[in-house]
């Protein structure tokens, strides 16, 4: 019979997903041209030939053992020395895990796991820092202005393989960082490093190191224009813990944000500063979100965000402005759900009498924190009608709360933990919606039913006769 010849099949490259013909559109992950043709191997049996019966299975590695007889000495998290990554992590790296931590460029991933590094060989662990990015010149001037020069950190500039694993194999490391994951390639797969089966080999074989070995490894990912990890989506799949590291270029802020943890939670958040002398810990960032609670300035309003379990004060600030004649009136939101803010703006109109349509409406928040849960809706109403009438806030007030489309205040989560957030930070008083939330000593939270009773409350809207206490 004549051979058949070998079929080919679509591989995307931006997300690994196979398919058996040709389309110009990718429908997993959406992209556009992505879709490129790539030989389909003929699979094979146990024995590596199809056809052939499979040889007996050999005697296991590891013996089968009662639950309750394996330690737990395996899955133990160790400190890496950053207070915050920790928190974020659930207590550390444990033995054997892979972590990928991804960013835009410039973010400053490097500069973040160069001071993991340095923690970890100060505290007497040996650390291998494997750069495909940089030189190695490069990172040891920035160990220098970071202060991360440390005995027991070694470095390897290099983007291969199979020299990884031969520099785990002698130096016999307790923590590997590769930088990055998309620079790095092997022989053993087809493409260019960065590419679909390149970055899936090369994490498959630095997982099974890890596992091999109990050794941590930390992994740089890059991240698309879209904000998700670059490369197959079987990546993250591949990995124990995902962390997204966030950050505006103009701001000094950093979070990291956990997506994926097998050893703990995902609702965790870990703040950063960036400064010249490299990345410092934030463990009170609340001042960070406010320009400065003592300050009466109209259109400004301050809330509590929650940052996965974390609460955090955040400050918004408006501006009503007249507009231009014969110009349609303009609405610009930072930082802030536009959806959201144009809501409140319609219930503000219609529910309140406030005559928004003739004017430009600016809103944003401090500090470039992004609010994006419905718990600042409050906030930005309070915010917009002090602007509005040019009238300020009386200070050391609170609003939380979500508002519907009928004006009505809805409850919000957590709201007992942002209520005790806000007394240490010393503020006296808060407006809630109805819900029996207790309040921390020294705080006054009064309830509101609705958008305009609360307006009332702060004196923006008719007399605030009685600040009645909740409860």
């Amino acid at each position: 019979m004549p051979s058949r010849a070998r079929a080919s099949r679509f591989e995307c490259t931006a997300c690994g997903h196979a398919a058996a013909k040709w389309v110009g559109r990718c429908p997993d992950c959406g992209g556009w041209g992505t879709v490129e043709e790539s030989p389909d191997l003929p699979s094979a049996g146990r024995t590596g030939r199809p056809g052939v019966a499979p040889a007996p299975a050999a005697r296991p590695s590891s013996p089968v053992r009662l639950i309750g007889e394996v330690g737990l000495e395996t899955a133990k998290a160790r400190p890496t020395g950053v207070a915050e990554l920790d928190r974020v992590l659930g207590g550390g790296l444990v033995p054997g895990v892979v972590v990928l931590l991804a960013g835009e460029p410039g973010v400053g991933k490097s500069t973040l796991l160069l001071e993991v590094a340095a923690q970890r060989a100060r505290a007497g662990a040996t650390v291998l820092y494997v750069t495909g990015e940089e030189s190695a010149g490069q990172v040891r001037l920035r160990a220098e202005r970071t202060g991360g020069l440390a005995p027991h950190l070694f470095l390897s500039a290099t983007g291969d393989l199979e020299e990884v694993a031969a520099h785990v194999e002698a130096v016999d490391p307790e923590l590997l960082v590769v930088d990055s994951v998309q620079t790095v390639g092997t022989a053993t797969a087809e493409g260019s490093p960065g590419g679909v089966s390149q970055v899936r080999t090369v994490t498959s074989a630095l997982v099974a190191l890890a596992k091999q070995r109990d050794l941590p490894v930390v992994l740089i990912g890059h991240v698309t224009k879209d904000g998700a990890v670059a490369g197959p989506r079987t990546l993250e799949h591949l990995v124990d813990v995902v962390l997204s590291f966030e950050g505006d270029r103009h701001s000094t802020l950093r979070m990291v944000r956990g997506l994926k943890n097998r050893f703990g939670a995902t609702d965790e958040v870990g703040c950063f500063e960036m400064n010249d002398g490299g990345i410092t810990e934030v463990t009170d960032p609340s001042g960070l979100f406010t320009g400065g609670l003592e300050r009466t300035v109209a259109g400004q309003a301050v809330t509590v965000a929650m940052e996965g379990k974390r609460p955090l004060m955040a400050e918004v600030q408006a501006l009503v402005a007249t507009r231009a004649n014969d110009t349609p009136p303009r609405r610009v939101v930072s930082d802030l759900d536009s959806g959201r803010v144009a809501k409140i703006l319609a219930v503000l109109q219609e529910r309140c009498g406030l005559r928004l349509h003739d004017k430009d409406v600016f809103v944003a928040t401090v500090g470039g924190m992004k609010l994006r849960e419905p718990s600042a809706d409050l906030a930005v109403a309070i915010a917009v009608t002090s602007a509005f009438h040019n009238q300020p806030v009386r200070s050391g007030l609170v609003a939380i709360g979500e508002v519907g489309l009928g004006g009505e205040l809805r409850r919000v989560v957590a709201l007992e933990r942002r209520l005790a957030e806000a007394g240490r930070l010393g503020i006296s008083r808060a407006i809630v919606p109805p819900g029996d939330a207790r309040t921390p000593k020294g705080l006054t939270a009064a309830v509101a039913d609705d958008l305009h009773g609360a307006l009332m409350r702060t004196g923006l809207v008719g007399v605030d006769a009685d600040f009645s206490p909740q409860g």
